[in-house]
């Protein structure tokens, strides 16, 4: 095992700080392309986990915009991170990893949501709820679906 191969976990687990449906909402958008994932997890094969994991990711983008919506550091923002990234993080690990990726995607989940929520904070002073919402939606989910794209490969015959 080395660093660079779990790169992807990590980046994840980054992504997941943000957003914590993302990472699943991608890997779901993946699987429903037919890419398969280095670490193998049957999850990721279930209709109503894909379909689910995809309809809370959009939904996440909608409710974060809302004046309402709790920070992402209160105990159930940080559950549902740890969740996320830990089983995103296994998928992206190579085969046998699972439980390294897993680990290294939480370990930079949750010390990084502190840090966007600081930015996010800082950007909704500046520019207000919404836009920075939006912009923070837009960087995170082209992240999130560039480092599926490539730690996914098309499936082997």
């Amino acid at each position: 095992m080395t660093i660079r191969n779990l790169l992807p976990s990590a980046l994840i687990g980054a992504v997941a700080s943000a957003r914590s449906m993302t990472p699943m909402a991608t890997l779901s958008t993946a699987r429903l392309a037919g890419r398969d994932t280095p670490g193998r997890l049957a999850l990721l094969d279930r209709p109503l986990f894909k379909y689910g994991a995809l309809a809370m990711g959009v939904g996440e983008l909608f409710g974060d915009k809302m004046k309402s919506a709790p920070d992402r550091t209160v105990f159930l923002g940080l559950l549902a991170r740890v969740m996320s990234a830990g089983i995103a993080g296994a998928a992206l690990a190579p085969k046998g990893e699972e439980k390294a990726g897993a680990a290294v995607a939480v370990a930079t989940a949750v010390p990084l949501a502190y840090l966007t929520l600081a930015g996010r904070k800082q950007a909704m002073a500046r520019i207000g709820q919404t836009r920075s919402g939006l912009i923070e939606d837009a960087l995170v989910v082209a992240a999130g679906m560039a480092i599926v794209a490539l730690a996914t490969r098309p499936p082997q015959d």
